[in-house]
């Protein structure tokens, strides 16, 4: 017998194919039969919200096909399980692929192949998709265009890896005992990392009881990676805690989706984060003592009991809108100078 979580892995499948060889009528028809009419969809900025497959379509991936002719969709992770709140969701990550040829959101093409991470949340009920929240790293393509405009990441910027253990796209039946720990394990490191600063120094986390010496911790662009705990500290976690101390202190005005599925766990939320920009600011935007709400969609892969990967998604545009800076705007400023339109050679051509 087929297990839900299972069968909703395999729902969402058929639109994981369509995409990875783009083709307008193909994927317009796996949205429809995918998602479904009223489904609530949640992007990062500058899209916002969507209703239903064909404003998903249109607002964000046609756009992004013209600029990308030859994309395609890569995953390396498909988990699916229930949440504390009894909702059966599918989380995806992976990166969309492709020639960049045209511009896209105004950032200036390259004719080199681009990549962009994605982590995408698709909340099943009765056979459809009724929500889905996504973040695209629309950052990471500003990096390779040479069109980034703020401040440089402290982390290191690369192309994400799936996971090393090539196991990511988890197969059913699902193991509730192994998922079920998965799940609680994440859930109580950040119950333990939110006792700094507010009850003590950085040993009250207690880190080294969850995350192994080896974990890769990958951020979103605007961020980067770092490796183990010293890595993850220093090349976010202090200057995040800095920045925002109060952060944790509001879980009771926020909604967190919690769900594992073998040694790999998942959160997501919109939003699922409520913090101050105190102290020195953050990512180089001085302090403006503005209480900002952030999402972040991520990925847990457990091994011999600790955390050995993490997959981050920030949404980074949105943080700084409401720091009152506007990304694009200053896309456009440095980015004047050079010669808009599209790349003039076809892909492909001899």
């Amino acid at each position: 017998m087929i297990d839900v979580h299972s069968e909703n892995k395999a729902l969402v499948a058929g639109l994981r194919s369509a995409m990875i060889d783009f083709d307008e009528a193909r994927v317009r028809t796996a949205l429809d039969a995918v998602i479904g009419p009223d489904a609530i969809i949640h992007m990062p900025h500058p899209f916002g919200d969507l209703t239903g497959p064909r404003a998903f379509y249109d607002v964000c991936y046609a756009p992004l096909f013209s600029a990308m002719p030859d994309l395609e969709r890569r995953d390396w992770i498909v988990m699916g399980g229930r949440t504390e709140h009894g909702d059966n969701w599918v989380g995806s990550g992976g990166h969309y692929i492709g020639t960049f040829v045209g511009p896209w959101l105004d950032i200036p093409p390259t004719g080199h192949l681009t990549h962009m991470r994605f982590h995408e949340f698709y909340r099943i009920k009765d056979g459809a998709v009724i929500e889905i929240q996504a973040l695209w790293d629309i950052p990471e393509v500003m990096m390779q265009a040479k069109a980034w405009p703020m401040a440089p990441s402290l982390g290191l910027e690369f192309c994400i890896p799936g996971p090393a253990t090539n196991d990511g796209i988890v197969r059913g039946p699902r193991d509730e005992e192994r998922s079920n720990a998965s799940c609680n394990h994440i859930v109580a490191m950040l119950r333990h990392m939110k006792r700094h600063p507010r009850l003590g120094g950085p040993e009250v986390m207690e880190m080294p009881r969850f995350w192994s010496d080896r974990a890769n911790w990958y951020g979103p662009a605007g961020i980067g990676t770092g490796r183990g705990i010293r890595g993850f500290r220093n090349w976010h976690q202090i200057p995040f805690i800095n920045a925002m101390p109060d952060r944790g202190q509001y879980v009771d005005d926020i909604k967190y989706h919690f769900f594992g599925d073998g040694d790999y766990a998942a959160v997501t939320g919109w939003p699922n984060m409520i913090q101050t920009i105190t102290h020195n600011g953050w990512m180089g935007i001085a302090p403006t003592s503005r209480r900002i709400t952030m999402r972040s969609l991520d990925f847990w892969r457990m091994e011999r009991g600790k955390i050995r990967e993490n997959w981050v998604m920030v949404d980074i545009l949105d943080a700084y809108r409401q720091m009152g800076v506007d990304v694009f705007a200053r896309l456009r400023e440095f980015n004047k100078a050079r010669v808009p339109g599209r790349v003039p050679f076809p892909i492909g051509d001899a």
